[in-house]
């Protein structure tokens, strides 16, 4: 799947870049919930995702009450 196929938004996940998304489509991660069950370092282990998504998806974590996996961004 080219990025270009890509959602701009997945599920309940906040509004990332394109290369964000599909990295984590690839991964299979299409909710926040999904997202907590990772740790921060390890997504952005994926090509693809970096520090400002990483922010974002935090920041909607903490709003559902939800943290990255190993409780730290």
């Amino acid at each position: 799947m080219s990025t270009r196929d890509t959602p701009a938004q997945i599920g309940d996940l906040p509004p990332l870049g394109r290369p964000a998304n599909s990295a984590l489509l690839q991964a299979g991660i299409t909710t926040l919930t999904q997202v907590a069950e990772h740790s921060a370092k390890d997504l952005l282990a994926m090509h693809g995702v970096g520090p400002k998504a990483i922010r974002l998806l935090d920041t909607a974590l903490a709003e559902r009450g939800l943290r990255f996996a190993g409780g730290s961004s």
